[in-house]
């Protein structure tokens, strides 16, 4: 009986699987018809409406005015500038600096097919990038918020206006925090690729700020979480360790300097820092499967078989995220989004899809499938999926409703985030202070700053989405959604 059901079991996993790829190719042959590159215009734009500090001449939001220009001056240090992370107005060096990263990379893989939007997702990089050297700035000590959580979320103001407190928090030798400092250094390795050719002395000062983070991330291990609970938990708490980010600040040192201590490091700590655990996770608190994609290119293109263990670690995370024989921590909804449980879904969904997109070129170079079992993975699968999802975000849903603020004809009005549901300093001089601003939270009408290429948390497993600012997993933006979509949007604008 148990081997009848087995079989039974197999044979339908076998059937849906083959029904879901038909479906793909279908979707490819008919086409979708998205602008890629008007969304990766706007995609981009995103990042200039969550400037901190003092805005520059070229900026293009214009519903924003500078801000927090006395961010550091309690610990002496400047620290204006960065970006603020999602609709709050703190600045989170965790995600910021992941954020950064995937910028980086989305540039690295697919700048060449930004076409004129390059050179906006280079400045992208460069306004973080500038904050984290700010930050890093004093050795073994790195500055990784600014903004107290608790009184910011009790507020709903503009960032022009706040009064809220900007207590700053940073960790160091006595309070350390791997996780954060070795992504931090990932984020300045990453970058100093980008700068390589186009600013040769800003790359050379990124890359050697990030080894000494790195140096010091290594040298004084513990979970940032740990050190500043109060401050950073519930928000961007580091439940997965920080193991995961020395992996992957090495692995981008590696790839930025060639230095023979970073490739050394990975090989003899990849058991020790767990890089085959949870392999089908990648965001700002899990680089597993992104460690695993991002060194497997050099394995595929035959020149590091030191590596090999880490390319079937990503051979498994491609096979674990396949519809019809997924991982039970990946499931689907009916219109077709990936979903994983936690706040915020669209996160792993551009992530995700980033991952995909990119093995899938590294595949394709090398001419090489993935197995998976029954199914094989082939590059092309691979593309078809990881746009598959990008068009689910541009309105090829149930609801047929754009989840990205300002692209297509129908898109969310409402988002969770302060600055654009409240009127702008030009329409409203006057201060909107701490309480005030609830009537504009809690008002149905839709927010009066569009806030174009903010991506929103997303809709439910049931592919249902409440356009309202309280429900803030499913309505509220974040800088780390829009970065991997970013080289995402490039690639698919070349090859739609």
């Amino acid at each position: 009986m148990a081997r009848k059901s087995l079989t039974t079991s197999l044979r339908n996993l076998r059937v849906t699987t083959f029904l879901f790829l038909v479906l793909l190719s279908l979707h490819a042959v008919i086409g979708s018809g998205h602008d890629y590159h008007d969304a990766l215009r706007k995609s981009i734009l995103f990042f200039e409406g969550q400037r901190s500090g003092k805005l520059p001449p070229d900026q293009r939001v214009r519903w924003r005015r500078d801000s927090a220009l006395h961010d550091g001056s309690t610990v002496g240090r400047d620290l204006t500038g960065g970006y603020y992370d999602a609709g709050d107005n703190i600045k989170f060096g965790f995600p910021m600096a992941f954020t950064t990263t995937l910028l980086s990379w989305s540039i690295i893989d697919f700048g060449r097919n930004m076409g004129p939007e390059l050179k906006n997702a280079v400045k992208a990089v460069k306004w973080a990038t500038d904050y984290l050297l700010k930050v890093t700035a004093v050795p073994d000590v790195v500055y990784v918020q600014v903004g107290d959580a608790y009184s910011d979320h009790n507020c709903w103001e503009r960032p022009e206006d706040m009064d809220t407190l900007r207590s700053v928090y940073k960790i160091d030798g006595s309070h350390p925090g791997s996780d954060v400092a070795g992504e931090t250094a990932a984020a300045l390795a990453a970058a100093s690729i980008v700068f390589r050719s186009r600013d040769p002395a800003y790359s050379r000062l990124l890359l050697n700020r990030a080894v000494r983070v790195f140096d010091f991330a290594d040298r004084h291990r513990g979970a940032y979480s740990s050190s500043l609970r109060s401050a950073v938990c519930p928000f961007y708490c580091d439940v997965n360790g920080y193991q995961d980010e020395l992996l992957w600040g090495a692995v981008w040192l590696h790839k930025a300097s060639r230095r023979r201590r970073y490739r050394e490091y990975v090989v003899k700590n990849e058991v020790i820092l767990h890089a085959g655990d949870t392999i089908n996770e990648f965001g700002w608190d899990n680089k597993h499967a992104g460690i695993n994609v991002l060194i497997s290119k050099e394995v595929l293109m035959g020149r590091a078989e030191y590596f090999e263990s880490f390319k079937q670690n990503a051979d498994d995370f491609i096979c674990s995220i396949l519809p019809g024989i997924s991982h039970p921590q990946v499931q689907y909804s009916p219109g077709g989004l990936i979903f994983k449980a936690g706040g915020s879904n669209m996160q792993h969904v551009t992530s995700l899809s980033f991952l995909l997109l990119a093995y899938s070129s590294y595949l394709s170079h090398a001419n090489k499938v993935v197995p998976c079992g029954e199914t094989t993975a082939s590059p092309a699968l691979l593309k078809h999926l990881a746009k598959r999802q990008v068009d689910y975000i541009l309105g090829d849903n149930p609801l047929g409703m754009s989840y990205m603020v300002g692209y297509g004809p129908r898109y969310p009005l409402r988002i969770h985030h302060r600055g654009s549901s409240l009127p702008s300093v030009q329409a409203h001089p006057a201060r909107i202070r701490c309480k005030e601003g609830s009537r504009y939270f809690l008002s149905p009408n839709p927010n009066p700053n569009v806030h174009v290429g903010a991506v929103v948390g997303g809709p439910n497993i049931t592919d249902a989405f409440p356009d309202s600012r309280p429900f803030f997993q499913e309505s509220e933006p974040t800088t780390y959604i829009n970065a991997p979509l970013v080289g995402l949007l490039a690639y698919f604008s070349a090859h739609p």
